[in-house]
């Protein structure tokens, strides 16, 4: 009798080398055992081995499946490693996201809406997405005209359509002097020159947005009001109306974009003080997870037109399965259950956070997922971020974030969502302990 090991090694090598992908479903037992000249009970076996493993799952009345790799668990904090704590992104994935997740993509799985879904969709979307967009980023008394919604293959391309919409090649845009790095990328990409301006513990100062109009025109800025990162910071309402006012007076464009904001939404975006001078920017990527991305934007009338053409011309247009994905997990509940627990594990990142941290100076909301830590002396920023990438700790220079400085800020910043929560609780941990050195007694080591 062949021994069930070695059959459930040759089968685990095949899914190894990719030769069984994630979701293949493998064949009845009976019909394995009859492929490989096994007994039935044999083969019985086999399957439950791979099962054992991690390998495979049986689903009742379905069949066996090849599973997704399991993820990696954190490396140990012994250093030199080989393998990083992802302190730079934050991409949060709650725990039955895939499960919630599932059923959605399941209804598109019928050929006959799979057929549907794989046809090309143009950046208008469809009118049920266009309502339920709108109806995601309502705010107390606003809720953006649906008409107004133009659809992306994910934020990203929709930050470079309106960059590229509303600015032209070799002018100017205003952005918060520490911002989203990727915009920094996009604009150097256009041609475009970004602007620092000010900064304060409201957000984005509406005087610096005149102050750098009179040297030489804007034609848009850019910012995130809510949640900006990397400062954690969001702008309070007076502020936004201030900010509002500029823009009617200045009679220039905002990009707004709120991709946080769904952790905080207590607060009316800019959109709806300055709607006629305020483009909004979103996506799935933060509410939902990387992989499942959707990019949408509110844009006005006077720039719509550019803006669409803009999308079709740099690619950008989304994919109908995606959209016709979102729409469904729009529709039962499920992008709100997702929300709620992010929310909520928001909260749980910044406790653990403040326990480790909290004798130094850093800042981060309560709703955010990730946080500004202003090092102390005599830390410099690339010195400590060195320092913990030997100890297996991945974390952002303040440097990257800068727009037209001499200096950079002395100062990292952490993200808090990517790794499992006790794996954050000893990174932190480990970092406070370094914070709490000298670089000189790293010398020796």
């Amino acid at each position: 009798m062949a021994d069930y090991r070695r059959v459930a090694d040759e089968v685990a090598a095949d899914i190894t080398a990719g030769r069984l992908r994630p979701g293949d479903r493998l064949p009845t037992q009976r019909e394995f055992a009859r492929r490989r000249g096994i007994a039935a009970s044999t083969a019985a076996r086999v399957y439950g081995e791979l099962t054992r493993r991690g390998l495979t799952v049986g689903e009742v009345g379905r069949g066996t499946f090849v599973r997704a790799t399991a993820r990696q668990p954190g490396p140990a904090l012994a250093e030199p490693a080989d393998s990083m704590i992802d302190l730079e992104l934050s991409h949060c994935v709650v725990p039955g996201q895939a499960e919630l997740l599932a059923g959605g993509l399941g209804a598109l799985l019928r050929p006959d809406v799979l057929e549907s879904a794989m046809r090309p969709i143009g950046v208008d979307g469809t009118p049920l997405a266009r309502s339920l967009v709108a109806d995601l980023l309502a705010r107390g008394d606003w809720r953006p005209d649906p008409a107004r919604v133009l659809f992306a293959g994910n934020g990203r391309q929709a930050i470079a359509a309106a960059v590229s919409a509303l600015v032209p090649p070799g002018a100017r845009l205003g952005a918060e002097e520490l911002t989203y790095p990727v915009l920094k990328a996009i604009a150097g990409r256009l041609g475009v020159t970004v602007v620092p301006l000010a900064v304060d513990e409201a957000g984005l100062v509406p005087e610096a947005v005149e102050a750098a109009m009179r040297k030489a025109p804007l034609k848009a800025i850019y910012l995130q009001p809510t949640l900006h990162n990397p400062l954690s910071l969001t702008m309070p309402e007076q502020r936004r109306a201030e900010l509002a006012g500029v823009l009617e007076r200045l009679n220039i464009f905002a990009i707004e974009d709120v991709i946080w904001s769904f952790l905080r939404d207590d607060l009316p975006h800019l959109a709806a003080l300055a709607p006629e001078h305020t483009l909004v920017i979103d996506s799935l990527s933060k509410r939902l997870a990387p992989g499942l991305t959707l990019g949408f934007a509110v844009v006005p009338q006077a720039a719509a037109p550019n803006m669409a053409t803009a999308l079709r011309s740099g690619g950008s247009t989304p994919m109908r399965l995606a959209l016709d994905a979102a729409t469904r997990w729009l529709t039962d509940g499920v992008l709100r259950s997702v929300t709620r627990a992010k929310q909520r594990e928001a909260a749980v990142r910044q406790e653990i956070a403040a326990r480790h941290l909290g004798e130094f100076a850093v800042h981060g909301d309560p709703r955010s997922f990730y946080c500004w830590w202003e090092l102390p002396s005599p830390w410099r920023a690339d010195t400590f971020v060195a320092a913990a990438a030997r100890r297996g700790i991945a974390v952002t220079p303040g440097a990257a974030f800068t727009v037209g400085r001499y200096r950079a800020p002395n100062a990292v910043r952490l993200g808090l969502a990517s790794p499992p929560a006790e794996t954050l609780s000893h990174a932190l941990a480990t970092l406070a302990g370094l914070a709490r050195s000298a670089p000189d007694d790293l010398v020796a080591e």
